[in-house]
Formats: structure tokens, sequence, C-alpha cells
């Protein structure tokens, strides 16, 4: 049986007054994809934030790989292995994608960057037909193989990815998905956040469903997929 990887225990995270996240507990094994859906203001990204150190959480426990990571510094959970790939990618528009892979490396020793970079170009070959163009000039679904890239630069064994479908065309949407499955295969963990219901479920093992910051319901992808609520709700029908 494969070991927890992350586990969420009881959390709770406020913006002011407001109660975004509310007693959410879930965890994702080692191996996995889970996913979480939810329409806008659910509570998705928010968790991830929470997770990755940017925002904090008023009450829970968040484990990653056994290490309590509740309130850790956001690099110093990049440095323990997990990474996330932000919403809206926010790659450095003005950096060459070379550059912006470099970045992703800056919490490792100098002497990983050469080899993840390549591991990274292997996996994603258009990005190193590209590596001297600005990052800026990079189409929506470049931009996004680029973020994915820059997060691998940290030798991450667990990758959040937040809306890796945003903005794209549905031919993207389908190319992203099939390297998303492409970097699981290599053996990473992900933990997935996607407004694209039927996507996100066709290719998770697992999945919970967010409304207005809780869990409402969880089970596997496919489960998910047959659920008349989730397909009344989520998937049109």
């Amino acid at each position: 049986m494969a070991e927890t990887m992350l586990n969420v225990e009881g959390v709770n995270v406020y913006y002011g007054a407001i109660h975004a996240i509310k007693d959410i507990s879930f965890h994702v094994n080692e191996g996995e994809i889970v996913t979480l859906i939810g329409a806008n203001g659910a509570g998705k990204s928010t968790n991830l934030k929470t997770i990755s150190g940017l925002l904090h959480p008023k009450t829970g426990t968040i484990t990653y790989k056994g290490q309590n990571i509740t309130g850790m510094r956001a690099h110093k959970i990049v440095q323990a292995g997990l990474a996330q790939v932000p919403e809206g990618r926010r790659v450095f528009l003005h950096m060459s994608v070379e550059e912006n892979l470099e970045m992703g490396g800056y919490t490792q020793d100098r002497s990983t960057i050469a080899p993840n970079m390549e591991k990274v170009y292997k996996l994603f070959p258009r990005l190193k037909e590209r590596r001297r163009q600005m990052a800026g000039t990079l189409s929506g679904g470049e931009q996004q193989m680029l973020a994915m890239g820059r997060a691998l630069m940290s030798n991450a064994q667990m990758l959040m990815l937040d809306e890796p479908s945003m903005g794209l065309s549905p031919l993207l949407v389908q190319e992203i998905f099939d390297i998303i499955q492409d970097v699981h295969k290599e053996g990473m963990t992900i933990l997935l956040v996607e407004q694209n219901a039927q996507m996100a479920l066709s290719i998770a093992d697992r999945a919970y469903v967010l409304e207005t910051g809780r869990i409402v319901m969880e089970g596997t992808g496919a489960e998910l997929l047959t659920n008349e609520k989730v397909r009344t709700a989520y998937l049109g029908g």
C-alpha cells in the first residue's frame, strides 16, 4: 500500500473575516493523481496556497512526507520537494526560457541545474527549441509547459497544479493533460486543481468536490465522473 505523501487535517483559513476554508481534511498518497474540483470561489486555489506556505491556516495541520509543514516558509516547502505551478502560469516574461528554468532551481545545489534542465527538455522538446526565446513571446500552452518545467527544476517529488488548462484552446488543453499524465508516469505525485472537471476526473485516481470551502463529496475519478450530482453540477449534465 502506498504511503501518504501529503496529509491535510482540520484546516481552517480566513481572509480577514471571511472563512474561506472550513475544517478541510484530505490526503494524497505517493504516486497518485488527486484532483480538487468545484465552482469558482469554492476554495480550491486557497487550499493549494495554504499547503505551499503562501497562506497560513488559523487551525489545522499539514504534513508532507511525515514532516509538519504548517506555517513553514514557502521556499522551505519547495526545498522539501513540494512545488506549486501557479494559476495563470506566472512565468518571468522578460527572461528567456532557460533563465526561467534556472530560477526554478534556486533552492537546489547548482550541480543539479544542468541535469534537471536536460530532463525538462526531454519532457518538453518545444522548450528546448525555444530556450533562448523570451517567455513573454511564448504561446499560452508553451508558457504552461514552462511553468511546469520550472517547478520540476526544484527536484520536486510532488507537484500541485493550479488550473493548468485556464485560457487554453481545447486542443492545447488535451496536450497539457497528456503532459500531466507523462509527468505522472515518470513517478510524480500530483495534486490537481482544475475547472475542467471532465478532464481532471478522467485522469485522477481520486477526487474531492469542494463547495463554499468544504469537502462535500469524495471518491475515485471514475466514480465521480458517473455520479449524477457531479455530472449535473460540474459536467454539464
